[in-house]
């Protein structure tokens, strides 16, 4: 059996504050140094080694997620005009198929002729990687544009296709970003976007007509530390282009009916008020959390749409975080959170009408709605044991109409069980765990993966996945730790859980897999931890400050050199990340940084096993960051427990893009985390 690759060090050290931090791994992000691509390579085939004796449970794991697969993957048909939209993924493919069927109701899609729009798998013919990240057609139906990538980065290329001569028109559009970046106006006479710098941060929105090449810059952010944001009303009638940092914001609108239109600002940002706008029949509503920390909604009439003349129209509760609004002719649709759940509200007659479902945990999310005066509001629900299922709830009546279900196959819901449990943290605060399981693998500690994320207020939801079912039909528990940086219990639970407040987030998550322990669910040497991105950063860190509770933990391109990169406004969307982390340009919080950051934490003791992944091209996480971590846990770790790292060299942040291969992915990571807290060593046997 080889050794594990040895990173050279090369002395660097980090000066700040009168204190020096060593970085004999520095060197390492010189993505274009031979030595650098050498040493992945390196640890790549040291990784593909170590899995090796795994292949037989990986392949088997595998073919269990794949034969859970529903035959087809599809969305629901959504109203939009003449026609209902909708994407399907079909037998064997890999990528989404795009159509639409022309009906005045959904009765009559049955007699309905389906058309085509846009076909991802004859676009993915011959790459390795694609990714389609917005399809949306104009007002008029008759051309779309699409956003598409084939190098995991985020910036993106823009293209247009007239529906009616089935052919792409005009010039594609680079340097578009990767998301909430494009609009049309009403007429499809000229199209919005957003444009990213060489930092890969959204600062320039764009008016550019679809067969002209150049474009009109309408306005540029001069601000480093904020980005922009774009929307279409709900209505279609005006574009909202917002600008804002985590903690403020501040929105231009224009009216799409005129082409030539140009930005009207309708609030100057004020340090710790965050609004967006929204157009519903003939008022502008404002959702604000100024003097309302979980955020209300006021409105103003559109013939005095000024600030000044805001009034309530839904007002603050304590207990009720009100996220986003979804305005219809017919009513008000309301997304938001309550009793640490994902909730839907009807507003009307001055009421708020909440949705009621069955489960104990779930998420339910209005989706793929298009049309301002539909009758019905689509709404996906589903729990970690109902896959994806969508209602189309009636706009007057609240009565809900089942429209489709996921088709899970060989997949039985009654033969699991979903807890929500309560964990107390180290200062008293309840912390709400998402637990499922075979049902009878609640009777004595079992294996258990324990999920997190808690950052940017982004909520670990509880969702079904067919890629968990492999590991719960070998007795394996799976729980979500709802931890402080998420916003699961309101905006404060997000702000208890950042800048000089974010080791909440990793002493919750310690405190949960205590509670599971001390419950009996599990024990430590059945205990796996799991987390990406920022939960990478939570995995870092639970690790290095308790490393005696988990056995594997699996870290997904992890943000483990907090303090070198917020010094370096160069990385993408640095700048942007200051109000969440902090700006170690500041002495209290570069001192608080360091006192939890992995990587200035590694120190000689033992660790559990560890998988490690990372993306060659990720804008969002430098692949330098756990490529330096590995090689210092490498020189420092006390243990023999394996340490593996996999660099996928031909994508970003998100991994592979086909379904197939974001399953086989899954597949391998979870073999080596099954094999760590069941077998070998670790049988299910007690």
């Amino acid at each position: 059996m080889s050794k594990p690759p040895i990173a050279a060090k090369r002395p660097h050290p980090h000066e700040i504050h009168g204190d020096t931090r060593p970085d004999d791994y520095y060197w390492l992000n010189q993505k274009n140094d031979p030595d650098v691509i050498a040493y992945l390579t390196e640890e790549n085939h040291y990784f593909e080694e170590m899995m090796a004796p795994l292949a037989p449970l990986q392949q088997e794991l595998y073919d269990d997620m794949k034969r859970h697969l529903p035959d087809v993957e599809e969305s629901p048909p959504a109203q939009h005009g003449p026609y209902y939209y909708y994407w399907r993924i079909n037998p064997d493919q890999q990528y989404k198929t795009y159509y639409r069927q022309r009906a005045a109701n959904r009765s009559e899609l049955d007699e309905s002729r389906e058309e085509l729009l846009l076909d991802v798998n004859v676009l993915a013919w011959g790459d390795q990687y694609i990714d389609v990240s917005t399809v949306s057609v104009s007002p008029d139906h008759t051309k779309l544009l699409y956003l598409e990538n084939r190098d995991g980065s985020d910036r993106y290329t823009l293209y247009i296709k007239d529906l009616s001569l089935d052919r792409l028109i005009g010039t594609p559009i680079p340097n578009v970003f990767i998301g909430s970046s494009t609009a049309w106006n009403l007429s499809a006479t000229a199209l919005y976007y957003i444009e990213v710098d060489a930092a890969q941060k959204p600062y320039r929105l764009i008016r550019q007509s679809p067969n002209h090449p150049n474009g009109e810059i309408l306005y540029e952010e001069p601000r480093e530390d904020q980005s922009l944001e774009l929307s279409t009303s709900q209505s279609g009638q005006y574009l909202f282009l917002n600008s804002s940092s985590k903690t403020s914001s501040e929105t231009h609108y224009l009216n799409l009916a005129d082409p030539k239109a140009s930005l009207t600002l309708f609030q100057k940002r004020r340090p710790g008020v965050l609004y967006t706008l929204e157009h519903w029949n003939d008022h502008l509503l404002c959702l604000t959390n100024d003097g309302a920390q979980n955020f209300e909604v006021l409105w103003a009439p559109l013939e005095d749409p000024r600030p000044e003349a805001l009034t309530p129209l839904i007002p603050h509760q304590a207990e009720r975080y009100v996220e986003t609004l979804l305005p219809f002719s017919r009513g008000l649709v309301v997304m938001g959170r309550e009793e640490g759940l994902s909730q839907v509200w009807i507003f009307k007659d001055s009421h708020m009408n909440r949705i009621s479902w069955n489960e104990p945990v779930y998420t339910a999310l209005p989706r793929f709605n298009r049309d301002y005066d539909a009758r019905e509001v689509l709404i996906q629900y589903e729990s970690l044991v109902t896959s994806p299922t969508d209602f189309a709830v009636d706009l007057d009546t609240d009565a809900k109409t089942l429209v489709r279900q996921d088709k899970v196959k060989a997949y039985d819901a009654q033969a699991y069980r979903q807890l929500r449990l309560w964990a107390t943290a180290q200062d008293g605060t309840p912390v709400p765990i998402s637990l499922v399981g075979r049902s009878d693998a609640f009777r004595e500690p079992h294996p258990l993966i324990l999920y997190g994320y808690g950052s940017y207020g982004t909520n670990a939801d509880p969702r079904f996945d067919v890629r968990r079912l492999p590991a719960l039909d070998r007795g394996v528990l799976f729980a979500i730790a709802h931890v402080r940086g998420g916003s699961e219990m309101g905006y404060p639970w997000y702000q208890n859980g950042k800048l000089l407040k974010k080791r909440n987030t990793f002493t919750d998550f310690i405190d949960v897999a205590e509670f599971l322990v001390n419950a009996g669910y599990t024990l430590p040497h059945r205990l796996a931890a799991q987390g990406r991105s920022a939960g990478g950063l939570l995995m870092g860190a639970v690790i290095s400050m308790r490393p005696d509770l988990f056995q594997v933990a699996a870290p997904g391109v992890p943000f483990v050199d907090v303090i070198t990169t917020m010094l370096d406004a160069s990385i993408p969307l640095t700048t942007l990340e200051w109000d969440e982390w902090g700006n170690p340009e500041d002495a209290e919080h570069y001192h608080y940084m360091k006192s939890y950051s992995p990587y200035d934490n590694v120190r000689a003791q033992d660790y559990p096993h560890l998988y490690v992944t990372t993306g060659l091209n990720d804008p969002r996480v430098g692949y330098f960051e756990p490529a330096k971590w590995v090689a210092k846990l490498r020189d420092k770790k006390t243990d023999q427990n394996q340490l593996i790292l996999w660099t996928h060299m031909g994508s970003g942040h998100f991994g592979s893009s086909g379904r197939l291969p974001r399953l086989w992915e899954s597949s391998r990571e979870l073999a080596f985390i099954l094999d760590k807290i069941i077998t070998p060593n670790n049988p299910l046997s007690l």
